[in-house]
């Protein structure tokens, strides 16, 4: 009997998210590389959508998960007994954050800890509008999807959350309409899936000084742009502001599921009465998780991979020249390749998977090539990476 194969088993069991998915079988992933069934290597330019900034299968993360896993795993609900792999990552992470952002909740996705911030916001202020950017993405569950930017992805899931308005990144517009009624601002420190798509640093201070003069929540979205992803290990370091609640996820877990939103404790407490449990979830902030993130956070902070970032962007923006390439948006280690369509950029990606380089396309910038490796990544291998883009474009353009 002929046996069923798994890519076969893959289409009929596994829930599709899109009609064409890259479908390749990694066997084995280790720093920048991942190999397939038949042994070739392809180098990672997405990093998991920057989960694995430190690279894949690091020893000191696998030593973590082993170890952790042969104490414990789940024990009970989030938040009931106090678990040490959550109390030493809690600690670690707001060691190195400002003061205010001391208190962490633990979540099992970048997607609950948007949830968990805008129902945070509505408790503390007491209100009920929520601002929120045009081609920005926090998630998409049901609250997340309210916010999204873009109305293809919102529409077909109506009703929505009620007394959410979307505004233009960067417009003076957005600073306008926070007043006395906003429960909290969410905006991306440096919008992901628009295109690596940076705020003017006097446009971000005016949002942080409107939202304070309003008694308004600022939310700033870093599960795709913390851990040094943009060349500092927080992004919103960079343009002097702090927000009042700060977002985590991808790489905030190693390469396990974790997610987070960090707050201050008097701003955190009001979650646990009036009601008790006013927010909870059972696998939150999981134990092995937990210990997967911490230890590649300690892995991220010993090595100068962060001050890196700034040659290997330079090296970026100075060898991806080709009259098919558009224009180039980067912010440290993180690029957004841009054709003239749709069509040439997936073929260019097509092209680029063929010779070994794992890519992929922006969600509200479908005409743009992604650009995120593992920041272990070296100059080497970086101009190799080039090599083989410009090669692609070159096959695509015949």
């Amino acid at each position: 009997m002929q046996q069923i194969s798994n890519r076969q088993l893959f289409f009929r069991h596994i829930a599709q998210t899109s009609p064409e998915p890259i479908g390749l079988e990694i066997v084995r992933a280790e720093g920048i590389w991942q190999y397939d069934t038949e042994g070739k290597a392809y180098i990672d330019l997405i990093s998991g959508f920057s989960v694995c900034n430190i690279g894949h299968s690091h020893p000191d993360v696998i030593r973590a998960v082993q170890e952790q896993a042969a104490k414990y795993m789940h024990l009970i609900v989030y938040g009931e007994f106090i678990e040490a792999p959550q109390v030493a990552y809690g600690k670690l992470l707001t060691d190195h954050l400002p003061q205010r952002l001391n208190t962490v909740y633990f979540t099992n996705s970048g997607t609950e800890a948007t949830e968990g911030a805008m129902k945070l916001a509505k408790r503390v202020t007491n209100r009920r509008k929520i601002i929120s950017f045009s081609k920005s993405y926090h998630g998409s569950t049901q609250g997340a999807l309210s916010i999204m930017g873009d109305e293809y992805w919102r529409n077909a899931f109506r009703p929505l959350l009620p007394e959410v308005y979307h505004y233009d990144y960067g417009s003076q517009e957005a600073i306008d309409a926070i007043d006395q009624q906003t429960a909290c601002v969410i905006a991306e420190t440096v919008q992901a899936e628009s295109g690596v798509n940076r705020p003017h640093k006097e446009w971000l201070k005016a949002l942080r000084e409107k939202c304070t003069a309003q008694g308004t929540l600022l939310v700033l979205d870093e599960i795709q742009a913390g851990f040094g992803r943009t060349g500092t290990l927080w992004a919103f370091q960079q343009y002097d502001v702090e927000p009042d609640i700060l977002l985590l996820g991808k790489a905030l877990g190693g390469g396990m599921p974790l997610g987070a939103f960090i707050a201050d404790q008097a701003i955190m407490q009001t979650l646990t009465a009036d009601p008790v449990l006013g927010h909870i979830s059972t696998f939150a902030g999981h134990p092995v998780s937990c210990a997967a993130g911490k230890a590649a956070f300690e892995v991220l902070l010993r090595h100068n991979w962060i001050n890196e970032t700034g040659e290997k962007e330079a090296l970026l923006r100075e060898r991806l020249q080709h009259p098919a390439i558009k224009g180039l948006t980067t912010a440290g280690l993180w690029a957004a390749v841009r054709f003239d369509s749709f069509e040439t950029n997936k073929k260019v990606i097509h092209q680029c998977i063929k010779k070994g380089l794992i890519t992929d396309w922006f969600l509200f910038a479908s005409e743009c090539m992604r650009i995120a490796p593992p920041l272990t990544i070296d100059i080497e291998t970086l101009n190799k990476v080039c090599d083989l883009i410009i090669e692609s474009i070159e096959t695509v353009n015949g």
